[in-house]
């Protein structure tokens, strides 16, 4: 499948996207005032350890304090299998190392005052702080170094026996004894010389890390990972990539130098932007940007998606809408979740929707048709390279699914919750402004003494109480003995007023 990789960069905002014959399926942002702190080392404190959590609160120097579970805490672990994806991100643990864990609490290997060195594995998201591991892993462009474990793994993705033999070879007779090392996808048919270029750069890395830790205070940075357009080169170049084009020419440079030193013999074109057109215009992945943000995503047929994100989870809901079908009602439905299926798959990539995610398909009678469902979402999902579980779906028509979380989603990055609505998504309607009024106005007479009650609304909130009201403000006056006058302000959102009482 034909790649190309978009670079937008500004002084205050890096964005890429990736096209997949020409159509968008990620997009990465990363803006100045929120650089990602993934792959950050740090040297912290333990402030409190839970032993009734198995985790332990460290203070790295940010907002919040980090948090460090059991199974993330450095000891000598034989026969670890730590398996990563192409994004680089640790995914799970196989092997003895689980077998042994219960051998160990948290209170037996971490005390509160205690200084440690540990890495970030996942962004702080919402009201969380970070996580961290002491499991420090160096990536590099075809293997990741472990300075903390002794153990050689290959990439999940590399296959072939004799291929897998080879790399673990090569490696074994490449890394010092101590350190641990994982073999990248991208590592599979390199020869030695290219292997020992990343060993020797990363263990000069390690050897700096290790000076900084030395000279630095607590809590303190002692190393910071790539900035996104070279972290992107490193991680996310493959061979399916034809063409890189870069609107910054400053980037550009950078981008062709790391290249030429990292990735040598390169065959895909890498390009400045030449047009005067804004370049995320000129391959429209503006649109598909704005459209990446819609709650409603409409389907070729006529059906439509909702997709609602929350705190907790984000719900996904399928519906035919314009669709009327050809034949009969089962069909109908049958062919608008098929289709929903695609575009659900989509949108969770491109919008890096992850933790727990309820799917309501429109119901179907037949056990048949609900299973052509679940097996095609399946199916869409295992070219996910975030990790994912699917539930069947059940009684009620739903799936539940969960999704590995690698940062926040496209919506909490380019959005802010509502200063009106302050987040719920509503506002109070324009009749119950009204009969917040009424319990205002009588609350506003009674601690008052003036004989005249000005009231000052929005101009949608005014026209109900002129033409729908008028005989209730009537008897207001009445009840209350004081005169109400009406005024219009504008600036007012519709669930605002105000009551001034005059003499």
């Amino acid at each position: 499948m034909s790649q190309t990789m978009i670079f937008n960069c500004t002084e205050h905002e890096r964005r890429i996207a990736v096209l997949e014959n020409s159509v968008l399926t990620k997009l990465y942002i990363e803006r100045a005032e929120e650089r990602s702190i993934v792959g950050n080392i740090y040297v912290g404190k333990v402030i409190r350890v839970l032993p009734g959590m198995q985790a332990a609160f460290v203070d790295i120097g940010l907002e919040r304090s980090a948090f460090l579970y059991v199974s993330d805490v450095s000891y000598d672990y034989e026969g670890l299998e730590v398996m990563m994806d192409e994004d680089n991100e640790m995914v799970g643990y196989q092997g003895k190392a689980l077998q042994r864990e219960s051998q160990f609490s948290i209170e037996d290997l971490l005390k509160e005052g205690q200084e440690v060195m540990a890495q970030v594995s996942r962004e702080p998201i919402g009201t969380k702080g970070a996580r961290i591991t002491t499991h420090i892993s160096l990536p590099g462009r075809n293997l990741v170094l472990m300075p903390t474990l002794s153990h050689i793994g290959i990439s999940r993705k590399i296959v072939d026996e004799d291929e897998r033999r080879r790399l673990q070879s090569i490696i074994e007779g490449l890394i010092p004894e101590g350190f641990g090392a994982i073999a990248r996808t991208v590592s599979e048919g390199k020869e030695e010389d290219e292997l020992r270029g990343d060993v020797d750069y990363l263990l000069r890395l390690w050897d700096k890390i290790r000076r900084n830790k030395k000279h630095a205070g607590v809590p303190a940075l002692v190393h910071k990972d790539l900035g996104i357009t070279l972290r992107a080169m490193r991680d996310f170049y493959t061979r399916e990539v034809e063409k890189i084009v870069i609107d910054s020419i400053d980037e550009y440079q950078r981008i062709k130098e790391f290249m030429e030193t990292f990735i040598p013999g390169v065959h895909c074109a890498i390009e400045h932007h030449p047009h005067r057109e804004p370049i995320f215009d000129y391959y429209s992945i503006e649109f598909d940007l704005r459209r990446a943000l819609n709650k409603h995503v409409w389907l070729k047929s006529g059906g439509y998606i909702v997709i609602e994100e929350t705190e907790a989870l984000c719900s996904i809901d399928v519906n035919t809408g314009k669709y009327v079908g050809k034949r009969n009602l089962e069909e109908t439905i049958l062919k608008t979740n098929l289709e929903a299926v695609k575009e659900i798959a989509y949108q969770l990539k491109l919008r890096n929707i992850g933790g727990i995610i309820i799917i309501d398909f429109i119901d179907m009678e037949n056990e048949m048709n609900r299973d052509k469902v679940y097996n095609a979402l399946r199916e869409e999902l295992e070219r996910d390279k975030n990790k994912t579980n699917i539930q069947k779906i059940s009684e009620l028509g739903l799936i539940e699914m969960t999704r590995q979380r690698t940062g926040k989603s496209l919506e909490k990055i380019l959005c802010e919750p509502c200063p009106y609505c302050e987040g719920m998504g509503v506002v109070k309607s324009k009749t119950t402004v009204c009969y917040d009024i009424f319990r205002e106005l009588r609350r506003t007479a009674t601690a008052g003494t003036g004989k005249t009650l000005c009231l000052m609304v929005n101009p949608d909130v005014a026209n109900i109480l002129y033409e729908d009201e008028t005989h209730t403000i009537e008897r207001l006056e009445k009840d209350l003995g004081k005169k109400i006058q009406l005024r219009v302000d504008a600036s007012f959102h519709q669930d605002r007023f105000d009551i001034i009482t005059l003499q």
